[in-house]
């Protein structure tokens, strides 16, 4: 299957989080297609060293490596016009950085306000300075925002983050309608919907990879096969989870509201053994 066209020699990217994990993971791929690429990440410490690992695929000149906070508006701001006027031109956002510290329904105001100003904040801020300049260069390229399947099923647990990754899909999902239906436009939105994957995110003290999750190498290249096939919605499975179950968890989610179940229905005393039924059935 051949790639899409924006991911091309001497072509531009730009990966937000790329410092480590799935960000990281991607900008590696991208250069080893002989892109430039820039990264964006919070840990100086992390970054530095991961535009190191860029820089031997590619070359000093091919590399940026830039600290950014993307829940802050006016770092994207400035992250795009160092971008531009080192490489002119980007051809694929990759909105990817996120947090997850932990949260409660009536835990601090202080964690909502920066779980939400990251999650979903950088996505909408990042989709929204980089994309007019996307478009008007007029060459094919593409925006991928990362989401999480918690933002589609919502399990109990950690509602700031859920509530965030939600935000995101409805984003990306509005952002696609309006770049299809704009004149002359060739550039693309996609969701990205990772599995389990072992990050620095979700190792949480874990220094093993679990038996079950994937590495963000093969989360990538999940990506990039189904952007080829022109897929919106990127969902990944994994070790654990393949997509029939995730498409019987999504459906029973989204049934909550069809059938007038209790709100998480899966999680609830009284429908937990119609759940599991729901998902034994073939």
């Amino acid at each position: 299957m051949t790639s899409h066209p924006a991911f091309a020699p001497s072509h531009v990217a730009v990966i937000t989080g790329g410092a480590s994990g799935i960000g990281f993971a991607a900008a590696r791929a991208f250069a080893e297609m002989g892109m430039k690429v820039a990264i964006a990440d919070r840990d100086a410490t992390a970054l530095r060293a991961a535009g190191q690992v860029l820089a031997t695929l590619v070359g000093d000149d091919n590399v940026l490596a830039i600290e950014t906070d993307v829940g802050r508006r006016e770092d994207l701001a400035r992250l795009r016009e160092q971008v531009l006027a080192r490489f002119s031109k980007v051809h694929v956002l990759m909105n990817n950085a996120g947090m997850q510290p932990g949260s409660a329904i009536f835990g601090p105001h202080e964690v909502w306000e920066r779980i939400l100003a990251v999650n979903l904040g950088g996505i909408v801020n990042g989709s929204q300075i980089f994309a007019p300049e996307m478009i008007a260069h007029g060459e094919p390229a593409l925006i991928i925002n990362t989401g999480s399947k918690q933002g589609i099923t919502t399990p109990p647990g950690d509602p700031a983050y859920n509530v965030s990754k939600a935000g995101v899909k409805a984003f990306a999902e509005a952002l696609q309608h309006e770049l299809r239906n704009t004149e002359g436009c060739r550039v693309s939105a996609h969701l990205l919907i990772p599995g389990f994957v072992f990050t620095p995110l979700t190792a949480r003290g874990r220094i093993e990879q679990p038996a079950g999750a994937w590495t963000p190498e093969q989360t990538v290249a999940f990506m990039l096969k189904r952007l080829a096939a022109g897929d919106f919605y990127i969902l990944c499975p994994d070790g654990e989870t393949n997509r029939a179950l995730d498409e019987k968890r999504m459906a029973w989610a989204m049934g909550d509201i069809i059938e007038n179940r209790p709100p998480l229905s899966r999680w609830h005393k009284d429908c937990g053994e119609a759940f599991k039924a729901f998902v034994a059935r073939g």
